[in-house]
């Protein structure tokens, strides 16, 4: 009978055999060890390949400690786009002083919404083809408590009434008229988010003959969405925008969408999306994205799968630009999308700069 005993070699069994059956005599005293020892060998490699997924052993592709654990770059923001810079220093202020990550992405998108010079968040953005200015925003923190507004007017945190959706109501999202009263419950003021700019921009639409479809990179269908993790390792999210332009009243894309526009899991990740939001949400794209993390992609390959997936599921990719940004909790991030031209921004206590996206085809 074989007796199985831990030893010291790094928790591997050693066999200890007291005899052999008759029947195994044949096997020659080499063949036995050759087999033994590569039968070791197998488990050391399954047993240093659970250290590998479990983070415990250092990659190639990262920076380690002296201990050989992975690195966790923290805190960190990033977000979409050029306005992201912005957006990612009002963030920072909060993550510098040792703030939590939900104040972060609430304060941080908060400075693009109040950009008037921004065409696609907040005030200033372009309005539906009835000339009202609609918004749409969700918010997610760590504990995955979440809140959404959608299609909301006169008011120009849409972020902030989400949050105030997650933490003082039962539900995840209002809409129309009941967002925009629960906002003046809460204490939101009342404010015209159409500014003469937009407003030129919307009669010169209705001048024209055809109505605007969504162009590649253009201000019309963008949005800002932002990811952080605080220096305790938790993550949240944010998503804010005034959606595609000229759209029809009472549209809504992704960006109000938990599991479209946003997703956080603070095991895993999260993920912002931005571009068409027609075509995140055919996909859930960032709780996709997030998906595809938890089962050992990177956040840069789960971007891109995310991104492929998008094309296969579209036959005509004219003015279809759709982008993913994510993190993980080693602070790797990744981005990717259909077209050249998404780029993002990204803050940490050693830089604050915009990056340029990888993509898949020109334009």
């Amino acid at each position: 009978m074989a007796i199985f005993q831990k030893g010291d070699f790094s928790g591997l069994l050693v066999i200890q055999i007291p005899y052999i059956k008759s029947k195994f005599r044949t096997m020659s005293r080499r063949k036995f060890i050759k087999n033994s020892v590569l039968g070791a060998a197998g488990i050391m490699a399954l047993q240093t390949n659970a250290r590998c997924e479990s983070g415990e052993v250092k990659s190639k592709e990262l920076k380690g400690k002296g201990d050989g654990t992975r690195e966790v770059i923290k805190p960190i923001v990033i977000s979409t786009w050029r306005h992201g810079m912005e957006a990612n220093h009002g963030a920072w202020k909060v993550l510098k002083e040792g703030g939590n990550a939900l104040d972060a992405v609430e304060k941080g998108v908060m400075v693009t919404e109040s950009d008037a010079d921004n065409r696609s968040v907040g005030l200033g953005g372009l309005p539906d083809r009835d000339g009202i200015v609609t918004l749409d925003a969700c918010i997610m923190n760590h504990e995955q408590d979440c809140g959404a507004v959608g299609c909301i007017t006169d008011i120009e945190h849409p972020i902030s009434v989400a949050r105030k959706v997650m933490e003082d109501t039962p539900h995840v999202m209002l809409v129309g008229k009941g967002a925009y009263d629960f906002a003046r419950e809460k204490g939101f003021p009342h404010k015209n988010l159409l500014t003469p700019e937009a407003e030129a921009d919307w009669k010169k639409w209705k001048e024209s003959e055809s109505q605007k479809k969504p162009e590649i990179n253009h201000e019309n269908h963008d949005t800002i969405g932002m990811l952080a993790m605080d220096a305790n390792g938790n993550l949240s999210g944010s998503c804010t925008t005034s959606g595609w332009a000229f759209k029809l009243h009472g549209r809504l894309g992704d960006s109000p969408l938990i599991g479209a526009g946003l997703f956080v899991d603070n095991e895993v990740g999260a993920a912002c999306a931005t571009g068409l939001g027609e075509a995140v949400i055919r996909i859930a794209g960032s709780s996709t994205v997030v998906e595809l993390m938890r089962n050992g992609k990177s956040p840069q390959e789960a971007c891109e799968e995310a991104v492929r997936r998008i094309i296969a599921k579209h036959k005509n990719l004219e003015g279809l630009q759709v982008g993913f940004l994510a993190m993980n909790k080693k602070g790797e991030v990744g981005a990717y999308s259909v077209y050249e031209g998404f780029d993002y921004a990204k803050t940490t206590k050693d830089n604050h700069e915009l990056i340029k996206a990888g993509f898949d085809r020109k334009w």
